[in-house]
């Protein structure tokens, strides 16, 4: 079982940055592939990003492409979501997730997902 705990949201202005960070303890971190989904009020929880064990492919939904990068530190137990560029449409929680199976296939799927932080809030100012 993994612990995931995120961190990093906040109030941004629209075309400024954040870095979220995601936490993870329990068991080997790098067994998981890892993404990012978020949840604006009212609407489902969508993909945002996800990143396969090694750190080697990455995958985003295209809303966030060019503007959002994922990258993991598996010595550091730890995965980041670089959010550039930030629109007023970004504003959402933003979930942590961890799963077993590493290949890309399926990766946007939220019921393949094992494990779930309890979510950063992010919004975004116009």
């Amino acid at each position: 079982q993994v612990q995931l705990v995120e961190s990093g949201g906040g109030l941004a202005q629209a075309g400024g940055s954040l870095r979220l960070s995601c936490a993870a303890s329990g068991r080997t971190f790098s067994s998981y592939a890892m993404a990012w989904f978020r949840q604006a009020p009212g609407k489902e929880r969508e993909f945002v990003a996800g990143i396969r064990r090694s750190g080697g492919s990455t995958y985003y939904a295209d809303s966030v492409k060019g503007r959002f990068t994922i990258s993991r530190d598996n010595a550091g137990n730890a995965v980041y979501l670089q959010m550039n560029s930030l629109k007023p449409e970004d504003t959402a929680v933003y979930y942590c997730a961890a799963r077993t199976i590493d290949a890309l296939a399926l990766m946007a799927f939220l019921g393949s997902y094992n494990y779930w932080g309890q979510g950063t809030q992010v919004t975004v100012s116009s």
